[in-house]
């Protein structure tokens, strides 16, 4: 066999060599409008997605260059969704981009940059890998959010967000130089094969599996390492925002299961009991800080680390309930969560997006008052959202919160039957704040400032029907979940297979 292997990385050597070629081709487009440089984006995003859902389809998992990189189900699928967010967030950015004087080159590579790093963490079965795909996207998006250089609030944010993802990235490289010196390998599953001959000493390994959890936790956004998240996701441009709020935690899943799954489930007793940690923390902080916000940026941003802590608990029973099956629920139900969480995020603020025309900055709950009497189609999409988020049926959001309960249910492990009801409990005080927002749109007197409703008919064609299939998509996986859960789950079982 060829141990290079080049095929496995073909979506990502095209987005490589397309991501290069448009940063070259802008340089000659004048039109503010950066009709090229948008048209050849789409286009990559396009063949990098279709190339990742075929492999998704040929459900073979194979390695390339020296087993550094793995070709896989879960990989695919996660790569590919990944692809879509970054193409659909493009396409919302795109108006507001135009009226801030943002539209330019920059935008569309630093986002290709940022999602070859994604892809890279995805596929990534080696520290060194994983690190290059992690610095990578990292340095892609500190330079996104300071975009608008004459803009406070984006320039402050952009130092929050570099200082903390560099000390973030400090203790993820710590944890893993720490494994590697307790194993003396860097490849995933050497590491596995040396943490399972039981010849190493636990405690540095434990010292390692800390600092690497530490380090996860800081790009996923949960307690107590949250702290960038909200301010960074109320400075940033609000199309920037959605760029790190959607796909980079499908990333941030991969490479916890690739790390702590794939290369360290022998010491998954410690691990676990660390997520179940940050994973009750993150719902306690976020929902009850959610309720005391004005600012929607700053209200979604609390929501995120509320979500991505229920995402958690999906990870944390199975092996010390020891059976094998209640892994494979758990982690598919996380993967399932995440998806449905992203394709959520970007509906929501898609719609904050369109409302945020001619340097207005729709940012502010009160800014949503009468949103149905200006523009129904948008207050009933947000509805949805909110709906979703909350975890309200048929929305795709109250599936994937059922199947994470279940997969703690199922256990029969009354540890995890109290976390599900403890998780039901917050999430009950979660659905005030978004059923708050739906209140403001539909019941409160219609706000002075913000567009007109002939203005939010002006949106651009692609941005309404990306809009529009966004909505369906949160709407039609709430009604028929099957399919995708069945997709995760045969991703995940593919995934532990190997």
């Amino acid at each position: 066999m060829n141990p290079m292997n080049w095929s496995v990385l073909s979506p990502e050597i095209l987005l490589l060599a397309m991501s290069c070629f448009i940063t070259l081709a802008d340089l000659f487009v004048s039109s503010p409008r950066r009709g090229l440089t948008h048209g050849l984006s789409m286009i990559t995003l396009a063949a990098v997605a279709a190339l990742h859902l075929l492999g998704f389809l040929e459900a073979q998992t194979q390695y390339a260059f020296g087993n550094m990189v793995v070709s896989d189900p879960m990989g695919h699928l996660l790569a590919f969704f990944a692809v879509v967010a970054t193409a659909v967030t493009l396409i919302y950015a795109r108006p507001y981009a135009a009226s801030r004087e943002m539209l330019k080159g920059e935008l569309h590579t630093l986002a290709l940059f940022a999602l070859l790093g994604i892809l890279v963490m995805i596929s990534a079965n080696h520290f060194l890998v994983i690190y290059l795909g992690l610095e990578l996207m990292s340095l892609s998006l500190y330079a996104l959010v300071a975009l608008r250089r004459d803009h406070a609030p984006a320039t402050e944010a952009a130092m929050k967000y570099f200082v903390l993802g560099a000390l973030a990235s400090g203790f993820l490289l710590y944890g893993l130089s720490m494994l590697y010196g307790a194993t003396g390998a860097l490849e995933l599953g050497k590491v596995f094969e040396a943490i399972g001959s039981g010849q190493i000493n636990a405690q540095v390994l434990v010292f390692g599996v800390v600092f690497i959890v530490a380090g996860l936790a800081f790009k996923l956004g949960v307690v107590p390492f949250h702290m960038w998240v909200p301010d960074v996701y109320q400075g940033a441009p609000t199309a920037v925002t959605l760029m790190i709020a959607a796909a980079p935690k499908l990333a941030a899943f991969a490479i916890t299961i690739r790390l702590l799954v794939e290369g360290m489930i022998g010491l998954g007793k410690d691990w676990q009991q660390m997520l179940m940690v940050l994973s009750v923390c993150s719902l306690v902080l976020g929902n009850l800080a959610a309720i005391a916000q004005d600012n929607l940026k700053r209200l979604l941003a609390y929501s995120t680390i509320s979500q991505l802590g229920f995402m958690l608990l999906g990870l944390t029973p199975t092996l010390i309930a020891g059976n094998t099956l209640s892994a494979a629920n758990g982690y598919s139900s996380a993967m399932f969560y995440l998806v449905a969480y992203v394709l959520t995020t970007l509906a929501g603020f898609g719609v904050l997006l369109a409302l945020t025309q001619r340097g207005f900055e729709s940012e502010q709950v009160s800014d949503l008052a009468g949103l149905n009497r200006r523009s129904p189609l948008m207050a009933g999409i947000m509805a949805l959202v909110m709906f979703s988020l909350a975890g309200i049926p048929p929305t795709v959001g109250f599936y994937a919160k059922l199947a994470v309960l279940q997969s703690l249910v199922s256990t029969n492990v009354p540890l995890y039957i109290g976390l599900a009801v403890f998780a039901v409990l917050l999430s009950l005080i979660g659905a005030y704040y978004y059923l708050r927002i739906v209140k403001v749109m539909y019941f409160d007197a219609p706000a002075t400032t913000g567009p007109a409703s002939g203005e939010l008919l002006l949106m651009p064609t692609e941005v309404r029907v990306v809009l529009g299939l966004n909505a369906l998509l949160v709407l039609g996986f709430g009604l028929l979940p099957g399919g995708l859960m069945a997709w995760c789950a045969d991703a995940i079982r593919m995934a532990l297979a190997t």
